[in-house]
């Protein structure tokens, strides 16, 4: 009983013990989110895949474009979880990670599936009576295909979390404890990897929707190629006169200050016009005011070669916003 009592109050125990727990507890959750993962693909295969295949409501491309390697995926989860109903936690995840290069394929592919299920419930009746219809089984549970479609990349931020809180609560002396950490290496490179390809598609839309904004010979092709961090109106502040409201766009590269179109210009409406790019490499940024707190705003200095721009915003906190955007862009 004393030995009993020695062992309860040790520390090196006790911890011991709390790993082994926090151990079990995210291998069963890792199991359990697993069987219902596999079978939510399992559903999209059967009810969608596979039928619109055998009925040929899509063209093969279209097929392809919408749900781009989802059996491949499936097979994947299929192959993985006996691994994790034997206990076989090591082996199991260290002969999935071949498989991860389909995650980075499918988010690779998902901007093209999301443009191509717009644009077959755009244009085929019959694709949309399809949807309706499959989309009203019981086993959707009212979830719909674009519901479905982020199964996946949703999932691999789940193996991560989970694989790592596994492999950080196994004992350096288990026989799985190598594997598990070689796993939660390789599936946490691929949700760095899928998160460079998510971060690269956003930046294309901003760029589209920026180039969409911007009209006139000089705005052509500003923004090919640049990372857009930042958008908004400030006020521009010159020697002499009153301040002038303008819209400014900040890329990676150089800030971009723009006019509004005239409402004369019906065609034009809504629309910028490129007033004046500033390179950031040779930027120096300085705040004349706007360092307390309180309600009046700021006013930013930006130097560069040939020309000096104050800009001011009467919100403290946008400008605040301002400076951090602009800082990184020097950087």
């Amino acid at each position: 009983m004393a030995s009993s009592d020695a062992g309860a109050r040790c520390p090196v125990l006790q911890q011991r013990a709390r790993w082994e727990r926090k151990r079990v507890c995210t291998a069963r959750e890792l199991l359990e989110t697993e069987r219902r993962y596999q079978e939510q693909l399992g559903l999209v295969s059967t009810y969608f895949v596979a039928i619109l295949r055998a009925k040929g409501t899509l063209p093969p491309p279209e097929q392809q474009a919408l749900f781009g390697p989802w059996e491949l995926i499936y097979g994947a989860s299929l192959k993985l979880l006996p691994y994790l109903e034997e206990g076989h936690w090591g082996s199991g995840l260290e002969a999935f990670c071949p498989h991860l290069e389909l995650y980075t394929q499918f988010a690779a592919n998902a901007e093209r599936s999301r443009i191509t299920l717009q644009k077959q419930l755009k244009k085929s009746k019959r694709f949309r009576r399809f949807l309706r219809l499959q989309e009203g089984r019981p086993e959707f549970g009212g979830l719909q295909l674009q519901d479905l479609l982020p199964l996946p990349l949703q999932r691999l931020q789940q193996y991560e979390n989970l694989v790592v809180a596994l492999a950080e609560n196994t004992s350096p002396n288990s026989s799985d404890h190598q594997q598990l950490t070689r796993a939660a290496r390789l599936i946490s490179e691929t949700v760095q990897r899928v998160h460079a390809i998510e971060q690269t598609h956003k930046n294309d839309q901003h760029l589209l929707r920026v180039q969409a904004l911007l009209c006139g010979h000089r705005a052509k092709g500003l923004t090919s190629g640049r990372w857009f961090l930042r958008q908004g109106w400030l006020l521009v502040v010159p020697p002499r006169g009153e301040p002038r409201p303008r819209m400014f766009f900040l890329f990676s590269d150089v800030l971009l200050m723009a006019k509004p179109r005239s409402t004369l210009h019906l065609l034009q409406k809504g629309t910028f016009a490129c007033r004046a790019l500033y390179p950031m490499a040779h930027c120096q940024l300085h705040r004349v005011f706007g360092h307390s707190e309180g309600p009046c705003g700021g006013l930013l200095s930006l130097s560069f070669p040939h020309e000096k721009l104050l800009l001011m915003s009467t919100d403290r906190e946008e400008l605040l916003r301002w400076h951090h955007s602009l800082t990184l862009a020097i950087r």
